[in-house]
């Protein structure tokens, strides 16, 4: 699914220059749990920005799903955010005056799915993650572990393969949080593709496979960079 060559990020600002990914390798294989973890500053959200098409990469190759990103226009890049990957984010991300049912039809409309259909679509999406009673609450009337759930909710509407989640339980409590790895477990069960960044260990072990990062580079379980690309999905 996720095919990327000697990737490097690097940010310009006036006179100095940040290098925050310095030439990785990441695969990553349909149907695959995978945590990326590592420091502040470790680049885990630059990796993060480029697997989800946000920003591009300073060099490098990336092929998502056999497409080479970079030669792709910014319509189809548009596209490909809408349909065939789905964001869940820290801070949840969600409109604060729209109710969970208008928040999780957005990204339908956009992609025009049909009146019926749609409404069809959201009011499964909302039960899927236990809040088929909440349609209507606006998510100043919703716990944090439920906005993440309507956040989910909205991820999966135009059925995407790939979920990336960045921090997604860095608001909440252990409680909320065990419950919503509970649905991100049960989505890689039904064929997901599941990606979660995170500085919690007891979430990255509870993944198929952990991706360390640090100072923008790979290592591997025993602390040292990864310079061949056959061991970066070790």
């Amino acid at each position: 699914m996720i095919d990327m060559r000697n990737i490097k990020k690097i940010y310009n600002t006036g006179e100095v220059s940040f290098e925050a990914l310095c030439g990785i390798d990441v695969e990553v294989k349909d149907n695959e749990y995978i945590a990326i973890v590592g420091p502040s500053g470790s680049g885990k959200s630059t990796l993060m920005n480029l697997m989800g098409c946000l920003d591009t990469p300073s060099m490098g190759e990336y092929y998502l799903s056999g497409k080479k990103v970079d030669s792709l226009t910014p319509n189809e890049l548009a596209d490909i955010r809408n349909r065939e990957i789905g964001f869940v984010f820290q801070a949840f991300n969600l409109l604060p005056y729209a109710s969970a049912y208008e928040n999780v039809e957005l990204p339908l409309l956009f992609s025009g799915m049909r009146g019926k259909a749609r409404r069809k679509r959201v009011t499964e999406l909302l039960t899927r993650v236990g809040l088929g009673d909440k349609l209507a609450n606006k998510p100043t009337e919703m716990s944090g572990g439920e906005m993440q759930r309507v956040a989910i909710a909205r991820a999966l509407g135009n059925s995407p393969q790939l979920i990336l989640a960045d921090e997604p339980t860095g608001n909440l409590d252990t409680k909320s949080g065990t419950e919503i790895i509970k649905i991100f477990d049960e989505l890689w069960e039904a064929g997901h593709t599941v990606i979660v960044i995170t500085h919690d260990m007891n979430i990255a072990n509870h993944c198929q496979r952990i991706i360390k990062l640090k100072d923008g580079l790979i290592y591997n379980g025993n602390g040292f960079p990864v310079k061949k690309r056959e061991s970066a999905a070790a």
